[in-house]
């Protein structure tokens, strides 16, 4: 009690007065709560005081008796937080374990012996191979987020760790969602558990304020800066669909001079500590993130969520405004509806058994399809395929400004080529001509013109294919036949009168 007092907890949450009396009593427990509840506490003081009334000696190498297996490495953080909080007072050592990090450092922390280990399914196996972690001391054993895990693809890993647990333990199961598959691995894996519920498991806390705007699919990142502008927003979790679309409004957002960082599994730990961190403390005002990363994050105070694009599964809403109005504070939580979006809007609805109406958001007045977001710049007109004539000699031409693309090749700006790294050069046909396919034609260097001769003996030219023969080729590449020397003149006017050689 100590460590909670010092934390500045007095009074319980509805899920954690359920809980925790039946887990101090050895109960196996089943938790359902939304999230933002209070559930780590729930299951953290139960297991605290269970293993520091255990007497005995624990050097070095000691196994650990306590394991929380959670979906994700920001809650592994977040659960060891908590456990070096409510524990301050208690010889208890703990350890989290997840990938993305060096491993040799756990190894280090494993073999001085742990009490508790908090840890990702993968990782932790990745220890269990190597033997460098024993669960057969284990007596209390911990699912965090159970629904999560089966989202993520889990479920065989966590059961392949259970079994390497002893049988005679306590076993405790939170959730927000319960499915046909949890109450499986429940049915299983507990022992005559307690099922505690607090509110309801399909609707968000009240606290939070839930809008509904339709937008078109090119305007959301406007409309996103627009809100953030308009309500005066300082602290936004912003999630999107995906990896890509996370680090793409990051960049706009930036551009826009709203400070911006974007977190999901393609980060390293280290860039997902700094910007969470950031988060945390203010210096940044967004966080763009996506569903991987929606239960691992734990900041108070968030005022705004925005689901920039709509979740396709209903669980997922839920678990994502969750991050707002935690612990009885307000928060709003703010979703963009496109056209295509109606399906998943549905399965809200159908979830949380209440009508959701779509407006306008007030004052905002979309950008023209044509308009360019800032950093995106309009394509240069396409120029025709044939060659303009040479101007006469003596005639004045002003000097015309010419892009990259479209300077003269003169001797000063290139160098020669052999023919074996000239690039082929696809040409139109001439005005008044039947349409032909397009021809490739590589020309040979300076002084070797004309067609290539035809080799003593030969029957038929190298560059056709003759009966019963295989197609030969000389070393250099084939041109055609008879080159029109009008196209060649005007090319030589342009460049000098110098011809190909020059290209």
């Amino acid at each position: 009690m100590q460590g909670v007092a010092a934390a500045g907890y007095t009074v319980p949450t509805p899920i954690q007065s359920l809980a925790i009396r039946p887990a101090l009593a050895g109960r196996d427990i089943i938790g359902l709560a939304q999230t933002g509840t209070g559930k780590t506490a729930a299951f953290v003081l139960p297991l605290l005081n269970q293993l520091s009334t255990e007497a005995g000696d624990r050097g070095r190498h000691a196994p650990p008796r306590a394991l929380v297996l959670t979906p994700t490495r920001e809650l592994a953080q977040q659960i060891h937080k908590a456990v070096d909080t409510y524990g301050k007072f208690l010889s208890l050592r703990s350890i989290a374990v997840y990938g993305g990090v060096d491993m040799n450092k756990q190894l280090k922390l494993m073999a001085r012996g742990v009490d508790i280990v908090i840890a990702t399914p993968g990782r932790l196996l990745d220890h269990m191979q190597r033997k460098s972690v024993s669960l057969g001391s284990v007596k209390v054993l911990v699912l965090d987020e159970a629904d999560r895990m089966l989202d993520m693809g889990f479920i065989k890993d966590v059961r392949t760790i259970i079994a390497g647990v002893p049988r005679v333990r306590q076993t405790m199961l939170f959730s927000a969602t319960m499915p046909e598959e949890i109450e499986s691995l429940a049915s299983e894996v507990l022992n005559d558990p307690e099922t505690v519920e607090a509110g309801e498991r399909r609707n968000p806390v009240e606290t939070i304020e839930q809008h509904f705007y339709s937008v078109q699919p090119d305007a959301k990142s406007a409309l996103l800066m627009h809100a953030i502008e308009q309500e005066k927003m300082e602290s936004v979790l912003v999630f999107t669909r995906t990896k890509h679309g996370a680090d793409k409004i990051a960049r706009r957002l930036d551009r826009a001079g709203i400070s911006t960082a974007a977190i999901h599994s393609n980060r390293t730990q280290g860039q997902r500590d700094r910007a969470l961190e950031s988060f945390k403390r203010g210096s940044i005002r967004v966080l763009v993130a996506t569903d991987i990363a929606a239960r691992g994050i734990d900041v108070n105070g968030i005022s705004h969520v925005v689901n920039l694009d709509i979740p396709q599964q209903a669980e997922d809403y839920i678990h994502r405004i969750g991050r707002t109005g935690r612990a009885g504070a307000e928060g709003d939580a703010i979703t963009f509806v496109t056209r295509e979006d109606q399906q998943f809007l549905r399965r809200i609805e159908k979830y949380t058994g209440k009508h959701i109406a779509i407006r306008s958001y007030p004052g905002f007045v979309a950008p023209p399809p044509s308009a360019k977001t800032p950093g995106h710049h309009a394509s240069a007109p396409r120029t025709s395929g044939h060659h303009t004539s040479a101007p006469r000699h003596g005639a004045h031409q002003s000097p015309q400004p010419q892009s990259a693309s479209h300077q003269p090749v003169t001797n000063a700006s290139t160098q020669q080529i052999t023919a074996a790294q000239a690039p082929a050069r696809r040409f139109s046909p001439r005005p008044g001509s039947a349409p032909k396919a397009a021809v490739d034609r590589v020309y040979r260097p300076a002084g070797q013109s004309g067609a290539p001769k035809k080799k003593a003996g030969g029957a038929g030219k190298p560059w056709e294919k003759t009966a019963g023969k295989k197609k030969r080729r000389t070393p250099m590449l084939a041109v055609r036949k008879k080159s029109p020397p009008k196209k060649l003149d005007a090319f030589s006017s342009h460049t000098g009168g110098s011809g190909w050689s020059n290209y």
